[in-house]
């Protein structure tokens, strides 16, 4: 028997169509966004370059990176632990501010940077330990609410896939691979930071707006074994030569292959000399006295 439609249903109905029409738009303009592009035939060289360049200079992320900062004597529970605790405080901070509160933490905590530590302390003496942190306050509440969950969900341990760690308060997709490639080997997807995101753009290697697009277009066509190397390469790229504001272009050893490369040409500075020449009529005849 065929459903009446009711003043009600012819309502609603332009609406639902309406929404539904503006789902799919959004979903196909996302789509567009991210899709996969062709590197540049080049890029393999450019990569090659910039690892070998990277060998040769020392960045705040090769001795301060969060996937140095876990006490290398703790078990191993506690250094996977330390690991996503380092992640979740170094957003939208320097490896340099990350690294010392870190290392403070593992030493003035009662029982050192553990699960139980976190679970013991005050959320306001957190927040207080954790203050020179960009966002701390909010920082300090998603580490207390991930102790909880990591104790009553996960025996003590943190998940080994990205979609549970998503699933951890102040936990995206960055952290999640960059969590599972240093605490449990395992090379799931690429980490994609503001430098990997900003150094991707610039050389052409992807056309996107946001980290989380950059990722996925990223591993649309690199090789799943250049996944790993490729965060903390490109990260201390970007902390010494293509910095955000005033890159190195100078310095760059792939300058020649970016298409965002500022070219500089030597100013040559000349000597203006202004002459000036009195017209005829402005010159006064003085008398002259002969002598006869």
């Amino acid at each position: 028997m065929p459903l009446r439609r009711t003043r009600r249903t012819k309502e609603i109905l332009p609406v639902v169509k309406k929404t539904i029409k503006k789902t799919i738009k959004e979903k196909k303009i996302k789509a567009e966004k991210t899709q996969n592009i062709h590197p540049p035939d080049t890029w393999n060289s450019v990569y090659d370059r910039i690892q070998e360049f990277r060998t040769g200079i020392t960045a705040p992320v090769d001795t301060m990176g969060c996937e140095r900062l876990a006490d290398e004597t703790a078990s191993r529970p506690v250094q996977r632990f330390q690991t996503l605790f380092s992640l979740m405080l170094s957003s939208q901070t320097k490896d340099t501010v990350t690294s010392v509160v870190v290392r403070k933490l593992q030493k003035e905590l009662p029982h050192g940077l553990c699960l139980g530590s976190i679970l013991e302390i005050d959320e306001a003496e957190l927040d207080k330990m954790i203050s020179p942190i960009g966002f701390h306050t909010k920082k300090a509440s998603y580490i207390k609410q991930t102790a909880v969950i990591l104790r009553d969900q996960y025996m003590g341990d943190i998940p080994d896939t990205a979609e549970d760690l998503v699933k951890l308060p102040g936990v995206g997709p960055k952290m999640a691979y960059l969590t599972l490639q240093v605490a449990w080997n395992k090379n799931m997807g690429i980490g994609v930071d503001v430098h990997v995101h900003r150094i991707s753009n610039r050389l052409g290697w992807v056309k996107t707006n946001t980290p989380e697009e950059t990722r996925e277009s990223l591993q649309s066509w690199l090789p799943k074994d250049k996944w790993k190397g490729i965060n903390p390469m490109l990260v201390g790229f970007g902390q010494t030569v293509c910095l955000p504001r005033g890159p190195r272009c100078d310095i760059c050893p792939v300058s020649e292959y970016c298409p965002s490369a500022v070219k500089t040409t030597k100013k040559t500075s000349v000597k203006k000399e202004t002459v000036y020449v009195k017209k005829e009529e402005e010159i006064k005849q003085e008398p002259v006295e002969l002598e006869w």
